[in-house]
């Protein structure tokens, strides 16, 4: 055998003997961890078995949306964006401004909806029926709250236009 060999045989059956010392202190270290953390101290053990969780319970990440009409879009197209529904901010916008100029109690008493006895209320315009076909489940049942009527128009103009984007006109 030369040097070479000898040497390299030395190397790798001191490597394996490290490997086996270091995976059982590994696990000897881990187990000794695990059964300081499981067995309570003095404290501990005079503590109740039965403890309460807390009663308040907070949203991982969650928002808050103002309460005016930059708001009731942005949240809107977070539910819009949740559900796939297609649409933009801008979109929105364009279309609210022209539908009612951004006011929720906007109501169109003069249109062929209005002589039908169902007028177009809301940020978008929305008549009652619509609205019920194309609610977004999460939103409220309230043709007139905002985030309700905004992500129910869109979910209708998604569906007939592709996105309200593509809407330009009364719709």
């Amino acid at each position: 055998m030369t040097t070479t060999q000898t040497q390299t045989q030395t190397t790798t059956g001191r490597n394996a003997r490290i490997r086996r010392f270091t995976v059982a202190g590994i696990a000897t270290a881990g187990a000794a961890a695990a059964t300081l953390a499981l067995a309570p101290s003095p404290a501990q053990a005079a503590a109740p078995a039965v403890t309460k969780a807390p009663t308040v319970k907070t949203a991982v990440n969650a928002k808050t949306y103002s309460d005016d009409l930059d708001g009731w879009i942005r949240q809107s197209l977070d539910i819009m964006k949740s559900r796939g529904i297609p649409g933009s901010y801008e979109g929105l916008h364009r279309n609210i401004m022209r539908e009612s100029s951004g006011n929720p109690a906007a109501q169109n008493n003069t249109d062929i909806n209005a002589v039908n006895g169902t007028p177009s209320k809301g940020l978008l315009q929305v008549i009652q029926p619509t609205f019920d076909a194309y609610h977004v489940s999460g939103t409220s049942q309230s043709l007139t709250d905002p985030v309700a009527n905004i992500t129910a128009a869109a979910n209708y103009a998604a569906d007939r236009y592709g996105s309200i984007d593509n809407v330009d006109s009364a719709y």
